[in-house]
């Protein structure tokens, strides 16, 4: 199958022009699976809950959702977006999966990093895995790679490929993710965000790009610069990830002894 990523730079709070972008990219991209990077559609750097709240968006009801479906609808395409997700009173740092029947599902991040912590609460969706026809595909979303425990579990429950949208601040993520693909044996889509964030009297958000995609055998089959916009894609062979023998003698998943773990 063929699979790839969008990298480019949001504008903050401007949701409509970063739609735009992302159905330009839909529209341009030729292959079966696309990831785009977390907060895509709103920016990263907010200064309250209301601002937060304000350019977060109803899922699947609400109208960015459907405008994503459209650009989808008749191609055998599925896409991954991270946003800002409204709750019931509270609001989810959120990946969706949408493909050619319309959206799918939802993954809410679990692990928040510095600021989420104000706006939004933990993901209650837990790790689940998606069958979308080529592969089976669990979604992270950026500082869940830092928790080894999270890629794991989707391998458990057969995933493939880990789609894993970020807006990566941290230089570590890119070359930690070889090490979740060879301890899981599974491909990894890393779609990072490039650019800068600097609002009210914040620090300088300098966003690494370095948007990658990681085979099983921890190969880098492709990684971005970390400044310019890409819209990549790659063959992959989905079969590679499903075998799980590292020799003759030992299998990944079946030797693991979790009477031990804890």
């Amino acid at each position: 199958m063929k699979v790839g990523f969008f990298q480019f730079s949001p504008q903050f709070g401007k949701t409509q022009p970063n739609v735009k972008e992302i159905i330009q990219a839909i529209n341009g991209f030729e292959g079966d699976l696309l990831v785009f990077p977390e907060l895509a559609l709103s920016g990263y750097q907010f200064l309250s809950k209301d601002e937060a709240w304000e350019l977060a968006v109803d899922v699947p009801s609400g109208p960015v959702c459907q405008q994503i479906e459209e650009a989808i609808q008749g191609r055998a395409l599925h896409v991954v977006v991270g946003l800002a997700e409204r709750g019931v009173n509270c609001l989810y740092n959120s990946a969706i999966l949408i493909g050619p029947k319309g959206y799918v599902g939802t993954y809410r991040k679990t692990h928040l990093f510095f600021e989420e912590t104000l706006w939004f609460a933990p993901g209650n969706t837990g790790f689940h895995v998606w069958d979308i026809g080529p592969a089976k595909i669990g979604l992270l979303v950026c500082f869940d790679w830092f928790y080894p425990e999270a890629a794991r579990a989707l391998a458990l429950k057969g995933a493939d490929i880990l789609c894993h949208p970020s807006n990566l601040v941290l230089p570590h993520c890119p070359d930690a993710m070889v090490t979740r693909c060879l301890e899981n044996h599974v491909f990894a889509i890393t779609a990072n965000r490039i650019g800068n964030e600097e609002r009210g009297d914040k620090p300088n958000l300098s966003f690494i790009g370095l948007s990658e995609i990681v085979a099983p055998n921890g190969k880098i089959l492709h990684r971005a610069s970390s400044t310019e916009p890409e819209l990549f894609a790659a063959e992959i062979d989905v079969t590679q990830a499903r075998n799980k023998r590292i020799n003759p003698y030992n299998d990944l998943l079946k030797d693991r002894q979790p009477e031990w773990y804890t």
